[in-house]
Order: structure tokens, then sequence, then C-alpha cells
């Protein structure tokens, strides 16, 4: 197990000297960010990212994310030369030493929550998502909605909205596979692995289909292209925000087909309804331990980082990133791994 940190590029308020100091993190996830989806990234951008992570004595293995174009989630008239060049720039990390490339294939919004400053009982603050809350919300009108970066203009996103309403899961399903087709050959070729994100939340919104929400569409993406360099961002923020979902029997199953996970807990406040928590089991809903074990006894031997954290100690900054909660996380996740690694190690029992 390799333990990372997210890193936003220069503008992120989380220094490289910071993240370096954190007990046990190895590199930083990170990417290209000024590059638009469906250009080729400049390689130069990439060595930058690179080298300044190698100055601070961090590696730089794991591409979060290579953006996909929403002309390939709907096949438009240029989805093959889009997933062309998206394989070029999965060729291009590779030659760089990238081992990882996590993206989405989510409809026009990435993840989504319904308030960035949820107020916690001890003053600080977290992520949060309430499905009545987004019922209300009009993505047409309500052009300012929270968790989303605003990537298309109010138009752009209202055609958008309006090609995906005619589009089901079964025809966002085809698509993907005619990406994959492309991609996963380009990732082969140059020893990277793809390793997709679950939708977050795990479900649909706004009437736009999600395909990657459990252990079922996990099975079907491993079969559709069977590859090693085919393979899941296991987040379990993600799929452990849906009770159905047995995050733990995910990780068991599907160990050696995860080269990144997320790590972090959430709260199930209700039906489609969840807090994002500090990491321990004890903070939330998921049994974080049973499922750093489950990785291990399945093999696992990827990148990992933790996930959002709250904002404490007054900490303010982009919503879900902050450093002290994060390097925490940190913290307790390479206790955990090294407690199971150990006592698997010596045959004994944990109890």
């Amino acid at each position: 197990m390799k333990m990372t940190f997210r890193w936003y590029g220069d503008s992120d308020r989380v220094s490289l000297d910071e993240i370096s100091q954190i007990p046990g993190v190895s590199g930083i996830v990170s990417a290209v960010y000024g590059s638009k989806p469906g250009e080729l990234w400049r390689e130069s951008d990439i060595l930058h990212i690179k080298n300044s992570a190698n100055a601070h004595g961090l590696e730089f293995k794991v591409v979060e994310s290579v953006p996909v174009h929403e002309e390939i989630k709907l096949w438009g008239a240029d989805a093959r030369e889009l997933s062309e060049i998206y394989a070029q720039n999965v060729i291009r990390l590779g030659k760089a030493g990238i081992d990882c490339i996590c993206y989405n294939f989510m409809p026009v919004f990435d993840w989504f929550r319904t308030d960035l400053r949820h107020v916690l009982p001890d003053g600080s603050n977290c992520l949060a998502y309430d499905d009545k809350v987004l019922s209300e919300l009009d993505p047409a009108g309500d052009f300012h909605l929270p968790g989303w970066d605003e990537s298309y203009t109010k138009d752009e996103l209202k055609r958008l909205l309006e090609r995906y309403a005619a589009q089901d899961a079964e025809k966002l399903w085809d698509n993907y596979e005619r990406f994959l087709r492309i991609v996963i050959p380009a990732a082969e070729s140059c020893g990277v692995k793809m390793a997709v994100h679950p939708d977050d939340p795990p479900w649909g919104i706004f009437g736009l289909p999600r395909i990657i929400t459990g252990e079922d569409s996990v099975e079907r993406l491993m079969r559709t292209v069977d590859s090693p360099s085919n393979g899941l961002t296991f987040c379990t923020g993600s799929l452990g925000a849906d009770p159905s979902n047995d995050p733990v029997k995910i990780a068991r199953k599907y160990a050696s087909r995860i080269p990144f996970a997320h790590l972090r807990n959430v709260e199930i406040t209700g039906e489609r309804r969840f807090i994002e928590t500090a990491h321990p089991t004890a903070c939330g809903s998921l049994d974080m331990y049973g499922i750093v074990k489950a990785l291990v006894e399945g093999g696992f031997d990827g990148y990992v980082r933790p996930d959002h954290g709250r904002m404490i100690w007054g900490e303010t900054g982009k919503g879900g990133y902050g450093l002290y909660d994060r390097a925490l996380g940190a913290a307790y996740l390479n206790g955990l791994f090294e407690g199971v690694t150990k006592c698997a190690a010596n045959g004994t029992q944990d109890r």
C-alpha cells in the first residue's frame, strides 16, 4: 500500500511542504487542471507536477482526473476522435511514469453535495447530501449549484440536459464500452491502470443516468473489458452512501482490480441522505477496519488517499480538501494498514 494525498497544483492552499510532513505519505495525486476535456495534455505540464513533487521528496504516480468529454458519454459525432485523444493522454502519462489514472463516467455533474458547510455538533463543518434538497433544485434554472464547479455556461448546461434526456443507463453503458475498447488497449501498452470512480452519490440525480453504483455494476465493468488495466477506484464514501452496498464485500471481491482507493467514512442520516465524517469507524456508518482488512486479505497493493475531510481547528478553504482532517485520516489509515498487515504476516487473529 502506498499512501498519497490530493494536491490541486500550485494554487492549492495546501502546500507540498505541508504534505511532505505528513508521516507515511509517499506521493501526491494531481492532474493538469488547466486543460479542458478533450485536449491533449502538454508534456511540460505533466513534468512540472512530477518535478515539483520530487523536489519535496514525493512521488507523482496517480492522476486524478483525466476528464471524459461529454461527447464521449453521449457518443456524438466527435466521440471516437476524442476517445483517441484521451488514449494519447494515457500513453503520454504512462511515459512520464504515471501508474494509475482515476476518472469517472458521470454525465454532466461530477461528485455532488447539497451543503458544503454542514456544521457538526463539535463546531467543525463537512460536506453533506440530502436528496430532498436536491429534488427542489432546478439545474437549468439554479445555475449556482453547491458542489459543482460550473464547468458549462447556462446555455451549454441546458443543451446537455436536453440531450441526456434521450439517453438511459443502457445507452450510457454502450457508450462507455466503446470508450473502454479504445482506451484500455492504450493503457495496456504503457503499463497504466485505469480506475473508474463510482458515481457520487451512487444514484441518479436530476434525471441523469448513473451506472457505476454498486457491486453488480462493478462486476459488469470487469466483464465488459477483462483486463488488469481496467479497474476501479474504490471510494468507500461513494459506495458506502447507499446502505444496500457492502463496501467490505466489494473490497474483498475486487481487491486485485483496485489500483486506487479513496478511504473515508460517512454517516447515513436518512434515505439518500448522509454527512461526511472523520475517518475512524466510530465516527460514521462504515466499518473502516473491516474495509482495510478485506483489501489486505484480498491482496491489494495499490495507492490510497484519505478522501474528503472535515474543516477543523478554524481552517477554511476548498470544501472537503483542508489539510488537518485529511492528515489525521492519513495517519489513521496508515495505522490500520500496518496493524492488519502485521497480523496477516504473523498469522495471528485480530481481536
